[in-house]
């Protein structure tokens, strides 16, 4: 890991409560709370980039999971993430568009149809990799899950994911999406909820990579 000492790094989240035992900790490296959902993300995210030089930018937040595969309160790392409903419904089928042909599988920063971190930092972390997809719309809408998972088989769901890959790859900037789940998808009754397990695990595994990333 001596590649990536003294790294400068950037750890950003939707909402400060998901990173707040982490920056109780006062670790030096440089923080942003973007707000909640992709159009904040990638403009907060992008304009501190353009004032700021980082070796890698972490996202790190909480996440529904489709299929309990990461269980409630287990932290994973994002491999790869999609803005999953940019696209069209009709007649009760959801089409992305790659499939509707407005963009190219492979038109930057997208490898076939995808936003995949390939780079060498996700694999120095033993946390399991999963495919994560990007929401703009929470909703308890069977059909629509049904869609999402039928097109993209995703492990977790957020609102911000897809976000970070996007600008990171179109900068050429090193990232980790690290995501705890604390519900299942369409489960809108919180009571059944981990949330505070989800943001302990997260913030544990949080200051670990910063602490790897910053050793000297």
């Amino acid at each position: 890991m001596t590649e990536f000492c003294t790294m400068q790094v950037l750890v950003i989240a939707a909402t400060e409560m998901e990173i707040a035992p982490f920056l109780a900790q006062n670790i030096l490296a440089g923080h942003l709370i973007t707000g909640v959902g992709a159009p904040a993300a990638m403009y907060y995210l992008q304009k501190i980039l353009n004032t700021n030089k980082y070796d890698c930018v972490i996202q790190a937040g909480i996440a529904g999971t489709f299929t309990h595969t990461p269980a409630l309160g287990e932290t994973v790392l994002v491999e790869r993430d999609v803005f999953a409903d940019l696209g069209m419904f009709q007649n009760n089928r959801l089409t992305s568009l790659f499939e509707s042909g407005f963009i190219k599988q492979d038109e930057q920063p997208y490898k076939n149809g995808w936003l995949i971190n390939e780079g060498n930092l996700l694999h120095h972390f033993s946390l399991p990799k999963h495919t994560g997809i990007t929401i703009n719309t929470v909703t308890e809408n069977k059909l629509m899950t049904d869609e999402y998972i039928r097109l993209y088989q995703p492990s977790v769901e957020s609102m911000e994911g897809a976000a970070l890959h996007y600008v990171c790859l179109m900068e050429n900037i090193p990232f980790l999406q690290l995501r705890s789940v604390s519900n299942v998808v369409g489960e809108r009754d919180k009571s059944k909820w981990k949330i505070t397990a989800a943001v302990q695990n997260l913030n544990h595994h949080l200051q670990e990579i910063v602490a790897v990333l910053k050793q000297h």
